[in-house]
């Protein structure tokens, strides 16, 4: 039985229009899994045991069937044929289908699936229906394996993820030839189709399987798919068949390809390719690890310290020029080293750490000695222009296609920092209490994302990644925003808030900033040589009093000297 079956799959094979399956009588033999049109199914695949799947009763209507299958992160291979797994008739993954032409009168079709894995591999399946009026996804392939190839190629690094995939083609009846691809470039070719792309975000923190494979079906097929998920972008046949998205680690993303015929107003679905930005199998980073020990002790120090300034930031006037500076020199010094060296990602934060806080330290120094207001005010005013510019676009605004000019991008971005320490510049102590208030609060939010995802992060990280690779300008930003992400937003409002309000109440009747340090120490040092009365007059010179210090240690490690003589006296 067997052998006819494989007899007939190579006569099959042989007859033109024809990219797989095979018809055949008689019941199935043990292994073989049943499929129905438009209907999933769950099932387990094992190593030594591949399956067949069968599909009935084809309507005589369907031209064309997409049978796709899917896993979480271990690779399953669907094939026309049992025995050999040749690239053009057979593929490998996690997301994974097969375009079957239909003869005239076939009514059956069947089909191989495996898996090479040690381990059990849960999969979920389901073959999707298609008239000689809809388009053929995959349809005009030059560059992929398959001949007919409906598969989304993903790849994906710590900065962007991107999709492939390949040009569909028109549909046609069955037993005729495929319309020509490259022929002809009117109305009447594949040239008039467009090709809508859409990304749907599964729940945050949720890496189970089960969700997974629930939430792809509503990815599948083409109403559901403009239903549930966001569609980003519309490509026209002239247009590179190539889409980069913004990676986001450890949250699952499913994408998927709507082409569509705008001349017979039809349509026709990819299958859809899931991502997570991250390895489920990698010994360390994998994706039930969010953050690196290296990464959540420094932003929890850092939220310490931004929690510190929130609420009294404007009163610790020195503290604050601190945090600024070690914002502002931290930043600028990772994204030097990481350009120019590849090192440890953790040695990376050691030494951003140590720079940041030189940063930090020269911007109090250059206050304490020359005390120029105004210059620190610049800095402060440019970190929450940094934070301001950053939100702006984190919103769709990000999106627009004219910013995807770096030159462009980056100009919009320094104005936009610029304006705000200008706008406040005729209140300068507000100005500070707000940067004092928006910037401490948000550190809290880094250090939340060290431990619990939140789209939050982006708003900052996005600018991040933009410096780092030129190829992340031409990415799309969208990040879910769920119910982590409503409760941390309102966390940070309300420590904002918070800080804001109490700074204001407190630093009511007092002077806006401080005195300069430098003419209040000179001040005071003059007052105590000319005044004899005051006690601190007669205090040594810090110099004396340290070589006193250092003589009485001296004398604790030195032996005692013999005194003369010490026999007792004469009588």
């Amino acid at each position: 039985m067997e052998l006819l079956r494989l007899l007939a799959l190579a006569m099959m094979a042989l007859q033109p229009g024809v990219a797989g399956g095979a018809e055949t009588v008689g019941n199935p033999s043990e292994g073989v899994i049943e499929f129905s049109v438009g209907k999933f199914r769950y099932f387990k695949l094992n190593r030594p045991f591949p399956e067949e799947a069968i599909l009935r009763n084809i309507s005589s209507n369907v031209t064309f069937l997409i049978f796709q299958i899917h896993s979480q992160y271990q690779n399953t291979t669907i094939s026309f044929s049992k025995q050999t797994l040749l690239p053009n008739s057979s593929g490998t993954g996690t997301d994974k289908g097969l375009v079957f032409i239909l003869r005239p009168e076939q009514s059956m079709c069947f089909w191989y699936l495996g898996t090479l894995d040690a381990e059990p591999v849960q999969n979920v399946a389901i073959p999707l229906s298609y008239s000689e009026r809809d388009p053929v996804p995959g349809g005009c392939n030059l560059e992929f394996d398959l001949d007919i190839d409906p598969n989304i190629y993903l790849e994906f690094d710590f900065f962007e993820t991107t999709i492939k995939f390949a040009p569909a083609n028109l549909g046609y009846a069955r037993g005729t030839d495929p319309p020509p691809c490259d022929i002809r470039t009117g109305q009447d070719s594949r040239w008039r189709l467009q090709y809508d792309v859409y990304q749907y975000f599964l729940p945050e923190d949720d890496l189970t399987e089960e969700g997974l494979l629930k939430h792809l079906q509503r990815m599948a097929e083409v109403p559901h798919v403009t239903a549930n998920a966001i569609k980003v972008v519309t490509l026209t046949a002239n247009d590179k068949t190539s889409v980069s998205f913004s990676s986001l680690r450890g949250q699952g993303v499913i994408y998927n390809v709507i082409v569509w015929d705008p001349f017979l107003n039809t349509s026709a679905a990819y299958v859809p390719v899931h991502t997570y930005a991250c390895s489920f199998e990698a010994m360390e980073g994998n994706c039930s690890s969010l953050g690196r020990v290296s990464t959540k002790v420094f932003f929890t120090l850092f939220a310490l310290l931004g929690l510190f300034i929130c609420f009294f930031g404007h009163r610790f006037w020195k503290t604050e020029l601190f945090f600024v500076g070690f914002i502002f020199m931290g930043f600028f010094f990772y994204i030097l080293i990481s350009r120019l060296t590849l090192i440890n990602f953790d040695v990376r934060l050691i030494l951003t750490a140590i720079t940041g806080s030189v940063g930090g330290l020269f911007l109090v120094a250059a206050w304490w000695r020359f005390g120029i207001l105004m210059l620190c005010m610049l800095c402060v005013g440019l970190v929450l222009g940094f934070l301001v510019s950053s939100v702006t676009f984190f919103t769709p605004l990000g999106n627009l296609t004219v910013f995807r000019n770096d030159g462009v991008f980056w100009v919009t971005f320094s104005c936009i920092a610029i304006l705000i320490p200008v706008v406040f510049m005729g209140c300068l102590r507000m100005l500070n209490i707000v940067t004092c208030g928006f910037i401490g609060s948000y550190s809290v939010v880094l250090a939340i994302n060290s431990y619990l995802y939140t789209s939050l992060s982006y708003i900052t990280l996005n600018v991040l990644k933009r410096a780092l690779n030129t190829h992340f300008r031409s990415a799309f930003t969208n990040v879910p925003f769920q119910t982590n992400d409503f409760i941390i937003l309102a966390v940070w409002g309300m420590l904002a808030v918070s800080g804001i309000t109490l700074q204001i109440r407190i630093e009511r009747g007092q002077p806006s900033f401080p005195p300069h340090p430098y003419k209040l120490w000179k001040r005071e040092r003059e007052r105590r040589v000319t005044n004899i009365l005051d006690p601190s007059y007669h205090i040594p010179p810090l110099r004396e009093r340290l070589h006193g210090r250092l003589t009485q240690i001296r004398e604790l490690f030195q032996k005692e000297q013999p005194a003369g003589e010490r026999t007792p006296l004469l009588l």
